[in-house]
This record gives C-alpha cells, sequence and structure tokens, in this order.
C-alpha cells in the first residue's frame, strides 16, 4: 500500500508515534496523530488499471493488487515477483505496525488479558487477522495464514480459546506458514488453543478422549482416506494422553508439587499418561516414552505418503480451485523430497499456468472485504468491519467445526444481499473506523466511473455506468458478479 509520510513532523506528533509503536494507546490524542502521519494515502499520479494475467496472479498469490505491487511485479516480473513473496522479508509498513499495537490481543499474553470483556479480545482478534491481509506487502504469507487458520481451525469461544488463540495464530500459524509442515504441525500439537478446544486436556489415561487424535488424522495431516483405522485413532490418543496447557496460578502450582509455567503454556503431565506400549499406522512405539509417544506419532503422521498428497491438495485447491489436479502429484514430490517444506510444495503450484488460466475461485467473504479495502486504499481500523463479516457468514474463528470455513462456492451463494450492502456502507462511508480519501482516488484513476468499475473489476465498463458518480460505481463494481472471484 502507499504510505504518505507526511514531511516535517512536530515532536509531538513524533512522541504520539513512539508512544503508539510501544503500545500506549490510551494516550489522549494518539489515535488521530498517528493516522494523520502515516495514513494510508490512494496513488499520487494516475494509475493503470491491472488486467488479464497480472490481476490474476495478484487476486491469486495476494488479497488483489494495488499500484505499488503492480510496479513491483513489472520490475521483477513474475519469477522475480514469487520468490520475493516466498521469502516474505519485506519491512512491515509504519501504518500496519501503529494499527497492531493498539491491540491488546497484540501486546498482552494468554490469561493476561482476563481483566477485558470477552467479545472485545475476540473483535480485537479479528480486527489484527483483518489488518495484517489488508496492509502487509508479504501478501503471499497473509495468503498462507488464511489457508493454515483454517486448516488448524479453531472455534475461539470453546474453552478459553478467545484468551489463547492470539499466541496461536502467532507462535504457530505466522511463523510456521512459509517454513515447515512437520514444524507447522509440532507446533500446532503442542498450542493451549489447539488442544483447549479439542479436549485433549481432559485425556488421561484410562479415559483417553480421541478428539484431538482424530482431527490431527482427518484433517490436520492424513485427510478422511489417508489409511488410517479406529484402531489407530485410539492408539493416538493414548499417545497424547497428557498433552495440555497450564491452568493454575504459580502458588498452586508449586503447592501441588509442579514446576511452575505460565498460565496458559503449554505442559506435558506424566502423571496421566497412558505409559504403554503402542502401534500406530502398524509402527511400534514401546512403553514408558512420555512425552516422546506424540512426537514420535507427530513424525510418522507427517512423513506418510497420504500427508504430502493431502497438503499437496489442499493447498492445490486453496490457489488452484478445480485446477488443482493438474500439480497435485508434483505438489506431492516436492513434500515428499524435502521433508515437508511448504514453499517447495507451493513453488509448482505457484508456476502453473492454471493459476492465470483456470476456473475462477469465489471469494470468501473475508477475502471480499481484504481485497474492497486494499482496491480502495482505505485506512480502517478493522472494528466495524468484522460486522459485516459476521452478516456475511464468515466471522474469523468463530467456524464452530473443525474443518474451518468452507471453500465450495455453494457454501457462499446465500451471501449475496449482505455483500451488496457492505458495497453500499463502504462506498457511502457508513463502515466506522473506515475511510476512504475520495478526491485523492478520483486522481488516481482519471476518467470518471468507467474508469473507477474497470480499476477495481478488470473488465471493461458497462454502458449503463455512464451517468453514475464515483461512489456509487464503486459500490456497483463491488457489488459486481465478476468481483465474487479471483
Amino acid at each position: 500500500m502507499d504510505i504518505d509520510h507526511t514531511t516535517g513532523l512536530k515532536r509531538r506528533d513524533l512522541l504520539t508515534i513512539g508512544l503508539a509503536a510501544a503500545g500506549v494507546s490510551a494516550l489522549s490524542g494518539c489515535n488521530q496523530a498517528i493516522d494523520r502521519v502515516v495514513g494510508v494515502r490512494p496513488p499520487n499520479e494516475p494509475t493503470p488499471a491491472v488486467r488479464g494475467p497480472d490481476r490474476r496472479l495478484f487476486d491469486r498469490i495476494a488479497f488483489g493488487a494495488t499500484a505499488p505491487e503492480q510496479s513491483r511485479l513489472a520490475a521483477l516480473g513474475r519469477d522475480g515477483y514469487v520468490e520475493e513473496q516466498l521469502r516474505a522479508d519485506r519491512e512491515e509498513p509504519w501504518v500496519l505496525r501503529a494499527k497492531l499495537n493498539r491491540l491488546d490481543v497484540v501486546r498482552l499474553d494468554g490469561y493476561e488479558l482476563g481483566d477485558l470483556p470477552e467479545p472485545r479480545i475476540l473483535e480485537q482478534l479479528q480486527q489484527s487477522a483483518l489488518l495484517r491481509a489488508v496492509y502487509s506487502p508479504n501478501q503471499l504469507r497473509e495468503r498462507m495464514v488464511d489457508l493454515w487458520t483454517n486448516h488448524f481451525s479453531i472455534y475461539v469461544p470453546k474453552a478459553r480459546g478467545k484468551f489463547l488463540k492470539g499466541r496461536d495464530d502467532l507462535e504457530v500459524i505466522r511463523t510456521h506458514a512459509l517454513g515447515s509442515f512437520p514444524d507447522l504441525v509440532k507446533a500446532s500439537a503442542r498450542s493451549p488453543a489447539m488442544l483447549g478446544y479439542l479436549d485433549n486436556q481432559v485425556n488421561r489415561k484410562g479415559v483417553p478422549n480421541e478428539n484431538y487424535a482424530r482431527e490431527l488424522m482427518e484433517l490436520h495431516t492424513l485427510g478422511v482416506d489417508g489409511g488410517y483405522t479406529q484402531r489407530d485413532v485410539m492408539e493416538v490418543a493414548r499417545c497424547f494422553t497428557g498433552w495440555t496447557y497450564e491452568q493454575a496460578p504459580p502458588l498452586v502450582q508449586i503447592a501441588t508439587g509442579k514446576t511452575p509455567v505460565a498460565r496458559g503454556h503449554f505442559r506435558f503431565d506424566p502423571n496421566v499418561h497412558d505409559d504403554g506400549p503402542k502401534v500406530v499406522l502398524g509402527q511400534r512405539i514401546p512403553a514408558k516414552g512420555g512425552m516422546a509417544d506424540g512426537e514420535r506419532v507427530l513424525d510418522i503422521l507427517t512423513s506418510h505418503p497420504s500427508c504430502a498428497r493431502f497438503v499437496a491438495r489442499k493447498i492445490g485447491r486453496y490457489f488452484l480451485g478445480e485446477a488443482a489436479a493438474q500439480v497435485e502429484d508434483e505438489a506431492a514430490r516436492a513434500y515428499r523430497r524435502t521433508g515437508g517444506d511448504i514453499k517447495a510444495v507451493l513453488r509448482p503450484v505457484l508456476s502453473s499456468d492454471a493459476i492465470l488460466d483456470g476456473p475462477p475461485i469465489v471469494k470468501r467473504p473475508f477475502d471480499l472485504v481484504v481485497s474492497s479495502l486494499r482496491a480502495l486504499y482505505a485506512d480502517t481500523d478493522g472494528r466495524a468491519v468484522g460486522g459485516h463479516l459476521r452478516e456475511m457468514g464468515q466471522p474469523l474463528h468463530e467456524w464452530p467445526m473443525p474443518d474451518g470455513y468452507p471453500d465450495r462456492t455453494a457454501a457462499w451463494t446465500g451471501t449475496f444481499l449482505a455483500r451488496w450492502n457492505y458495497a453500499l456502507a463502504l462506498a457511502g462511508d457508513q463502515i466506522a473506523g473506515t475511510t476512504i480519501e475520495w478526491e485523492g482516488l478520483e486522481q488516481a484513476w482519471p476518467g470518471g466511473p468507467a474508469a473507477v468499475w474497470e480499476q477495481i473489476t478488470g473488465t471493461p465498463a458497462p454502458a449503463w455506468l455512464r451517468g453514475h458518480d464515483t461512489r456509487q460505481a464503486v459500490a456497483m463494481a463491488l457489488s459486481a458478479p465478476e468481483y465474487q472471484w479471483r
């Protein structure tokens, strides 16, 4: 996104920004000063509409095109741009860091959030995801965060998920989004948010709970057709007995003879672990392995041939939709060759011709909202936008089933009225905390409503658009069938 760093800052403005970066957002006037100094602006000169293959590339590996990203693609070429996105090492802009540092869920850990109202914690979790997707230049990483967030889906209203999901997002999903899939699975297996959601804190010897074991194989690693049996589910559940997270205050832990662990952090409890021998997918796990039993299971699952194919299919479907089968074999071979390197799996997918000329993929509501805010160079705090996501059926982290929000087109055909309402609200400046610099937008997109339509949809403007103003053109373009697909 274009960031306007105003020159000639006053000392008070600089002090305000510094305090905001440190998380002191309660200071009077702080938020307004930050937005005034490092706000989002449209390009300061006319920009051509992004069409054809370039547009499809941005819609697939990013949340839509912006003028700065189009310039970067032109300078680096497709292969160079994709490799830069795979590195995900571009510096995050001031505007994003400032906005994130206002959020308690970014600055505080787990149980430290206990004094905040739970609805506010959930709202901030949703804000942080939206802000990163809108403003980060590392768009491919944000795409992968979206993919893995649904792959390792956590329904945060359950248990203490609202308090624990923030660290799961940072230490599990974001840390490993473009890293090693086995490391991603291992981090998820130690995530208090995941263990709490799938009831592993009550998985004990003699009374094993199979919830986490089943979803680990069916949804996280092997797939429903991955070759495991009910007996394997039972044995994996035994391996993960004792994998839990600490809920007691430190003094209570000390009084009961435990080594103190921060509340809300992972703990292995050997007293409830089933230390007998187990057999998982035909491989024997000896007795008295302790925590190593679960770690051995994770190695078995993530090195299994079904896991390679399952991950390749999942990534391929996210980026290529119905054309995923064209690259599934090559992507699975890349997984096996590299031991699960996510970037290696991505390369044949992102270099496939299908990413440019394959069938379109429906935009889920999150995709629609993020791409529209990016397209309009909107300045948002993300708070009220979450209400529109809820109306469209995708409030983040609130899908009650562990399979994540669906990617099938049929799942979203009933959301069009809510999408149109969102487009009208955005174009009408009716979303609190979200603003569009209309004068700057008209300067960047000269040519009236037709230019607005072409910038947003990438297609020629219809004749009936003549006579409408810029805001009407924006609302209609965002509501157009062409904009509902990527």
